[in-house]
C-alpha cells in the first residue's frame, strides 16, 4: 500500500471470501477471479471464523499466518495456515455484517499482518470496523473500488472518510489511533461546534456528562473523547494491549488513574482440560498459559487490581462482566472493556461498551475513549412474561426480528423498558444487555430503579441514591421502537450456526437428542441463572429423575460470589444428586476453553451461552437456550422446554 498526497494505492491481489470453497481454494493457489465468479459472497462472517479462539493465543506478527482459518464455506474450511499471506493479497471482499461476534482485535490484526490493507463488505459490525480503523486498515462498502484497484488507480482518502465525523475522518487520514493520539498530544483538536441543549436519551446524557470538553448536550453523530469511569480487560486481550503500549512508550509506560483499571483472568483457567493433543503438539498450551502470566506481571509492575486464577484449584475469581456488575459499576457511569459483552454492566444503568485492544491501550494511557454518539433504539417489553419464559427467550426472540436480522440495529444503544422489564431481576436484565453484542448494538442499558438499588444493597451492602437526571427525556429522539408483547412469548432456541437462527421450542419439528448440556458463561452463570437450573433439577429430583444417560450436564459458576451463594442456599446437593458436573468460575466452554466443549462434529450441545458461531464451543452443533430449557433438556436427553417436560411427566 502506498500513501501520498491524500491518495492511497493498494498493492497485492484481491481475495473474495465466497460461499464456494472451490473458488476460495482456487484464489489461494494463485488464480484471480472476478466478482461475478465469486458470488454469492459469504455473509455473517464472525471473528470466530476470521481468527478462531486458539489463534488469539498469539498477539504479535505471527497472527499473519492465520486469518480466515475458521472460515466455513459450505461444510469445508478452505483456508490453511500461511496461505493468505503467501498469496500476496492486499484486499479482502466479503458480504454483509462482516466481523460479527467477539470484539477481538486479533482478527483485523491478523489480516493486517497477512498484508490486507482494505476490506470491502456489504456492511460491517461496529467493533470490527472500529478496530480496523484503529489499526490503519481501510474499510469500504463501495464494490466499485474493485475494478479501480485492479487497474492500479490511486484512491482518494476522502472516499474513505466521506460521511464520517471529524474525529473518525482524522483517524482514517492519519492511519490509526496511536497516530491520532500523538497528534492530540501535539496540540491537534477537532473543530466541531458545541451541540445546543436538546432532549436526550439516558445514554446520551451519560456521554455528555463524561465528555472531555464537559459538553452540556450531545446528539447522534457527534464524535468526542469521553472519560471512562472503569476500564477493564482480561488475559485473552491484555498481552496485546501491553505490547501496543510498549511499542508506543517503550519502558516508560505511564497509566492514567490506575485505581479505575481492573484486570481479570477469566478466559483460560481451564484451557489445559479442553485443549486437544494436536493443539498441544503445536505448543499452544504453553502459548495460552503464558497470556495470564504476562498480564499478572504487568499488574504487579504497575499496581493494578487483578482478579486472577485461583491459587489452590482450577478456576478463577470470576468472569469480568459478572464481577464488574456485582462489585464495581454504578448507575450513570461510562464503562469500557475489552470484550463485546461489556454491555452486561448496562443492567445497572451504566453505559458500558466493548472496545478493541488499541483503544484500551490508549484508554489506559489517557483515561479517555473515542465515542461517536450512537442512536438509541428503545425496546418496550409490554405485558408479563408467561411462566417458564426468561430473559434469554426475549433476546432470542429479538434476534430473529427483521430490524435486527437486517442489521438495522448495528451500532445503536438498546434501551429496555416496559412492564415486563420492571419485574425482572438485575441478573435477568444483564442477559438482555449482555446479548446486545449479538444484536450488533453499541450497548444495552436499563434506566436504574428500585430493583437496581436492591441489587446493589444485596450484593455490596451499600445504599445507592438515584439521581433525577438518570432517565431518558420524554421527548428524546429514538431511532426506532420495538414493541414486544411478552405475554405471547414462549421458550426459544437458536439453531446452530448463529444466534439469529431463532425458533420457538414448540416449533421444533424434529427430535434433537443432545450429548452435552452446558449452563455457564457471563450470560448463563449468574445467581438468577443458577436458581433456574436448580428449580428444574429440584423438580426432577422429586420425581426420581436425573440427567439422562448419555448426556453430560455441566454447570459453571460466573463468579465465586455466585458459587458462595449456591453453597449457602444449599443448591449443591441437588446439583450433585442430579448428576451435574460442577465447574469453578471461568468463561470455559463459551470460548472453547474448558469442560463442556464438544470434541466431535457429530455431537450436539444445548447451551446457555450467548453465541453459537461455527467452532465457538468445539466442532459440534450448538443450540442456544435459556437456563430452564438447558436443564430440562439435560433431564430429557433431548431438547425440550421445562414447560414441555412438566407436561409429559407422569
Amino acid at each position: 500500500m502506498a500513501v501520498s498526497n491524500e491518495q492511497v494505492r493498494f498493492e497485492g491481489r484481491i481475495l473474495f471470501l465466497t460461499e464456494d470453497a472451490d473458488v476460495v481454494e482456487s484464489q489461494l493457489r494463485g488464480t484471480d477471479v472476478l466478482l461475478a465468479d465469486a458470488l454469492p459472497l459469504r455473509s455473517d462472517v464472525s471473528t470466530d471464523e476470521i481468527t478462531p479462539a486458539w489463534i488469539c493465543y498469539y498477539y504479535d506478527e505471527k497472527l499473519g499466518e492465520y486469518p480466515y482459518l475458521g472460515l466455513k464455506c459450505g461444510q469445508r474450511l478452505p483456508v490453511s495456515a500461511g496461505s493468505v499471506k503467501a498469496g500476496g493479497f492486499g484486499v479482502t471482499v466479503v458480504g454483509r455484517r462482516y466481523g460479527k461476534g467477539s470484539s477481538r482485535e486479533a482478527s483485523p490484526y491478523a489480516e493486517w499482518c497477512a498484508g490486507i490493507r482494505l476490506v470491502i463488505a456489504e456492511s460491517f459490525e461496529r467493533i470490527y470496523r472500529q478496530n480496523c480503523r484503529n489499526l490503519g486498515i481501510y474499510t469500504s462498502t463501495d464494490f466499485g473500488l474493485i475494478e479501480r484497484i485492479r487497474r492500479g488507480e490511486s484512491i482518494p482518502i476522502s472516499e474513505f472518510t466521506q460521511g464520517e465525523d471529524e474525529l473518525t475522518a482524522e483517524l482514517i487520514r492519519r492511519g490509526g489511533l496511536f497516530k491520532l493520539a500523538r497528534a492530540r498530544k501535539d496540540g491537534w483538536s477537532p473543530t466541531t461546534q458545541a451541540t445546543a441543549p436538546r432532549p436526550m436519551t439516558y445514554a446520551e446524557k451519560i456521554i455528555a456528562r463524561a465528555s472531555a470538553d464537559n459538553s452540556d448536550a450531545v446528539r447522534p453523530g457527534d464524535a468526542i473523547f469521553a472519560r471512562a469511569d472503569w476500564r477493564y480487560a482480561h488475559e485473552y486481550v491484555s498481552p496485546m494491549c501491553i505490547s501496543f503500549l510498549k511499542r508506543e512508550m517503550g519502558d516508560q509506560i505511564t497509566l492514567h488513574d490506575r485505581a479505575s483499571i481492573v484486570c481479570f483472568g477469566d478466559h483460560l483457567p481451564f484451557i489445559h482440560r479442553s485443549m486437544s493433543p494436536e493443539r498441544r503438539a503445536q505448543g499452544l498450551l504453553e502459548a495460552a498459559q503464558a497470556l495470564a502470566k504476562v498480564q499478572k506481571q504487568f499488574c504487579e509492575t504497575h499496581g493494578l487490581r487483578l482478579h486472577d486464577y485461583l491459587a489452590d484449584r482450577d478456576g478463577s475469581e470470576g468472569i469480568s462482566h459478572s464481577i464488574m456488575t456485582e462489585r464495581y459499576v454504578r448507575p450513570g457511569q461510562l464503562v469500557v472493556g475489552t470484550d463485546s459483552h461489556t454491555p452486561h454492566c448496562g443492567a445497572l444503568g451504566a453505559l458500558a461498551f466493548g472496545i478493541g485492544t488499541s483503544e484500551m491501550a490508549n484508554a489506559w494511557m489517557t483515561g479517555e475513549v473515542r465515542v461517536e454518539v450512537p442512536r438509541t433504539c428503545r425496546v418496550r417489553l409490554n405485558g408479563r412474561l408467561p411462566a417458564g419464559v426468561e430473559a434469554k427467550d426475549i433476546v432470542l426472540h429479538l434476534l430473529r426480528l427483521p430490524y435486527v436480522r437486517e442489521g438495522k440495529a448495528i451500532g445503536q444503544v438498546i434501551e429496555y423498558c416496559g412492564e415486563a422489564l420492571s419485574v425482572l431481576s438485575t441478573d435477568e436484565r444483564a442477559t438482555l444487555t449482555n446479548m446486545v453484542a449479538e444484536i450488533g448494538g453499541f450497548s444495552g442499558i436499563v434506566v436504574p430503579d428500585e430493583e437496581t438499588r436492591r441489587f446493589v444493597r444485596d450484593r455490596r451492602g451499600t445504599d445507592l441514591q438515584l439521581e433525577p437526571w438518570m432517565c431518558s427525556d420524554e421527548d428524546a429522539e429514538f431511532a426506532h421502537v420495538i414493541e414486544v408483547e411478552c405475554d405471547r412469548l414462549e421458550p426459544m432456541l437458536a439453531r446452530p450456526g448463529d444466534p439469529g437462527h431463532g425458533i420457538a421450542v414448540s416449533e421444533l419439528a424434529e427430535t434433537v437428542g443432545i450429548d452435552i448440556a452446558y449452563g455457564g458463561s457471563c450470560t448463563g452463570g449468574k445467581r438468577e441463572d443458577l436458581l433456574h437450573y436448580h428449580a428444574v433439577l429440584e423438580w426432577a429430583a422429586q420425581r426420581g429423575m436425573r440427567v439422562a444417560p448419555g448426556t453430560r450436564f455441566f454447570l459453571q459458576f460466573g463468579s465465586q460470589d455466585v458459587r458462595d451463594y449456591c453453597v449457602q442456599s444449599g443448591m449443591l446437593d441437588v446439583f450433585e444428586r442430579a448428576g451435574v458436573e460442577l465447574i469453578e468460575p471461568g468463561c470455559g466452554a463459551c470460548v472453547n476453553a474448558g469442560p463442556g466443549v464438544s470434541d466431535r462434529a457429530e455431537q450436539v450441545t444445548v447451551s446457555a451461552i450467548n453465541r453459537n458461531f461455527p467452532g465457538r464451543s468445539g466442532p459440534g452443533q450448538v443450540w442456544l437456550a435459556s437456563p430452564s430449557t438447558v436443564a430440562a433438556s439435560a433431564i430429557a436427553g433431548r431438547i425440550v422446554s421445562f414447560v414441555q417436560l412438566r407436561a409429559k411427566a407422569p
